[in-house]
């Protein structure tokens, strides 16, 4: 198939080339137009090669969780895998023309075809339980591992194409070749999260990523080293690419098809809403013909009817027994805390902050979710602030809020955890009133035990008084509040808060409020104190406080 060619010392005439710098027998075009296809074809598989990392690691911390495990998880194996890769096209450097065109079919259909499979693992065999519990995470591994064994090879390779192009040392060759390979590196890890993944979403944009990777590949040895081959192995190639682009052509044709039936398994066969708003994904299922309303964030779900009262009355009013003029509610966008909030007549003011605007849209507009939070978002008390709710601490005015609600997500969850820091909370402390109250959502406390008593820890270590609680009663199979976690094989039992005064006040009692009109709709008065007495006996002593440079909710 490929010419057998004795190598020439570094700075050797090519063969065949002439005075006029004709180019080297076998070759189409001149040496210089010919490096330059080479470092092209590097420039772009490079580019196709990190959009792969990018795109495994982006989805398995959407569908798995904890950002920081599943990155390190996937660059570490991939890393390893490129080693392998590398070492194994060092047998193949005698065909090296046809064996990088194989290569290069074979990861742009593996790459192009790996978000489909991961999400497609994760949808349908998600509630399988067993040996399937961990089945996305070892998708994940093994998509890594062939991506990263395919681009490993690429560099031995191309390193012996750019040399039967011209000869010249092996160290000007490697640095030709890695100048070109992290150039493509840069673009491809700017385009996933500008480009790619903002307008074509990650399925379809990985599929095109294979396209153009496939296109590369046999671009490159179909037009510049044609005549390395024997026309057997020509059309071999050619029908090898044109059946990986025949694939993800009609994978992309199909791609919402499959995106629609992978959230019916997911989410049930009642998905109304469907919302990229820029930040997240947020999915509405039911609230109509008396089907109970969820709301989903990131594949997580964040509320359901079902027991959405008992979660926020617990959340809200045992903080609200005091001065409450003046309250601020970080996260919550859907208005659910507000809607408890604004139950208290002399409430003067609420702020909301921290959340996505979508959400904040789709609480004003759609029909069931803006019924359950009682249309808050029309009362002139309440007023909006998009910014996110680190940031808007940082600028608050000291002492401007009697009560602080933070209805956030889970703190196991790594993009969230400075929410939960010390940091986080002193600021939270400035602007509280001296004798203010501070509630937090600090996920269930008898599954995570140590998340939920390092917030407590975390929050103390900035000088305030804490009072923990929990409660429970939530419905069988619904996991109401941001406390689903990955690998969890069942829903918590219980939501877990933190209560904390002010500087000038005392160990705040998480009892409800009298002034509360009509009394709580969905617990007894005493459920949050009855709830702090059961929390002691899940505590753990001598945890740390969690700081924005040492996070420990992870785990």
């Amino acid at each position: 198939m490929i010419e057998s060619r004795a190598p020439a010392p570094p700075g050797a005439p090519t063969p065949g080339s002439g005075a006029g710098g004709g180019g080297r027998a076998g070759l189409p075009v001149r040496q210089g137009t010919g490096r330059l296809a080479v470092l092209s074809c590097v420039f772009v598989c490079a580019a196709c090669g990190l959009v792969y990392e990018l795109e495994l690691v982006a989805l398995a911390s959407y569908l798995i969780g904890d950002s920081v495990t599943q990155a390190s998880v996937v660059l570490s194996v991939m890393v390893f895998a490129m080693g392998v890769g590398s070492l194994v096209a060092k047998r193949l450097r005698w065909c090296a023309a046809a064996a990088f065109g194989l290569i290069e079919a074979a990861l742009a259909l593996v790459g192009g075809c790996s978000a489909m499979a991961l999400y497609a693992v994760f949808a349908w065999t998600g509630e399988w339980g067993g040996m399937w519990t961990d089945g996305p995470s070892c998708v994940l591994v093994a998509f890594s591992l062939a991506i990263g064994v395919l681009i490993g090879a690429e560099v031995p390779l191309l390193m012996e194409l750019i040399q039967r192009v011209r000869r010249q040392d092996a160290g000007g060759a490697v640095a030709d070749l890695f100048a070109a390979d992290y150039v493509g590196a840069l673009v491809g890890g700017l385009a996933f999260p500008f480009l790619l993944l903002p307008w074509l979403g990650q399925l379809t944009g990985a599929l095109l990523t294979g396209a153009v990777n496939a296109l590369a590949g046999a671009t490159l040895v179909l037009g510049l080293f044609r005549g390395d081959l024997r026309h057997r192995c020509r059309l071999c190639l050619v029908a090898v690419n044109v059946l990986v682009l025949a694939l993800l052509a009609t994978a992309a044709v199909h791609v919402d098809d499959f995106e629609r039936a992978a959230r019916r398994a997911v989410y049930g066969a009642d998905v109304r809403v469907v919302l990229r708003t820029g930040v997240q994904e947020a999915v509405l299922t039911g609230g109509t013909h008396g089907r109970p309303l969820a709301l989903y964030l990131d594949g997580r779900l964040r509320f359901s009817s079902r027991d959405e009262r008992r979660y926020h009355e617990a959340l809200v009013h045992p903080a609200m027994n005091g001065p409450h003029a003046r309250v601020l509610v970080l996260g919550g966008g859907e208005g659910l805390a507000v809607r408890e909030v604004l139950r208290y007549p002399d409430v003067r003011r609420v702020d909301v902050a921290g959340a996505d605007p979508g959400v904040l849209r789709l609480a004003r507009s759609d029909p069931a979710l803006a019924a359950l939070n009682g249309h808050v978002y029309d009362d002139p008390r309440v007023h909006v602030r998009t910014a996110d709710a680190f940031a808007y601490l940082r600028s608050a005015p000291p002492a401007a809020y009697d009560v602080i609600v933070a209805t956030l997500p889970d703190p196991g969850i790594t993009a969230n955890a400075k929410l939960y820091s010390q940091e986080f909370y002193g600021m939270a402390r400035e602007v509280l009133a001296p004798r203010g109250r501070l509630v937090v959502h600090a996920g269930p406390a008898e599954d995570r035990p140590r998340a939920f008593w390092t917030v407590d820890a975390t929050i103390r270590a900035c000088g305030l008084r804490t009072t923990p609680y929990r409660v429970g009663g939530r419905v069988s199979a619904f996991v109401t509040g941001p406390d689903r976690t990955a690998g969890a094989s069942r829903p918590p039992r219980d939501w877990g808060f933190v209560l904390a005064s002010g500087p000038a006040g005392g160990r705040p009692d998480p009892g409800m409020s009298h002034a509360l009109p009509g009394g709580p709709r969905a617990l007894t008065r005493g459920a949050p104190a009855a709830g702090a007495r059961r929390a002691e006996a899940t505590r753990v002593r001598g945890l740390p406080p969690s700081t924005l440079v040492h996070p420990r909710y992870a785990g």
